[in-house]
């Protein structure tokens, strides 16, 4: 069994495009589009074979994102080492994202940040 994609609706997919190409290194294909629903998505392709589609469609709901819910409520990176958490952390955090926790160690043994990355959804990072 193999985890195909993960897929989330987005308010603006050219941001979200560009937030997974610049720092998580992802590789978005052309797009794709239905004119006669309106719905837009990309698929973001990672160096290990990982998949997330991004989408929009005219009329969503956009409810407020809590960090304690049901429910998907993160999505991890990772990006290889203690060094490249900590440098990737930082540079999230420079540009304005907020930093929830870490870089640390979790008592499970993990070495991982977690940022509140493109519109309010969490992005984790660890080694």
């Amino acid at each position: 069994m193999k985890l195909e994609h993960i897929a989330m609706y987005v308010n603006d997919l050219e941001a979200a495009k560009d937030f997974f190409v610049k720092y998580l290194n992802g590789k978005a294909n052309n797009g794709y589009h239905n004119k006669n629903t309106g719905f837009r998505s990309y698929f973001i392709s990672f160096d290990d074979g990982a998949r997330l589609e991004i989408m929009k469609k005219p009329e969503m709901a956009d409810d407020k994102k809590v960090l304690a819910r049901t429910g998907f409520i993160h999505v991890a990176f990772s990006v290889g080492s203690k060094e490249a958490v900590d440098s990737l952390t930082a540079r999230m955090k420079a540009d304005g994202y907020e930093v929830i926790s870490g870089p640390r160690t979790t008592g499970d043994g993990y070495y991982e940040s977690c940022i509140i990355g493109i519109e309010g959804n969490q992005i984790e990072i660890t080694v």
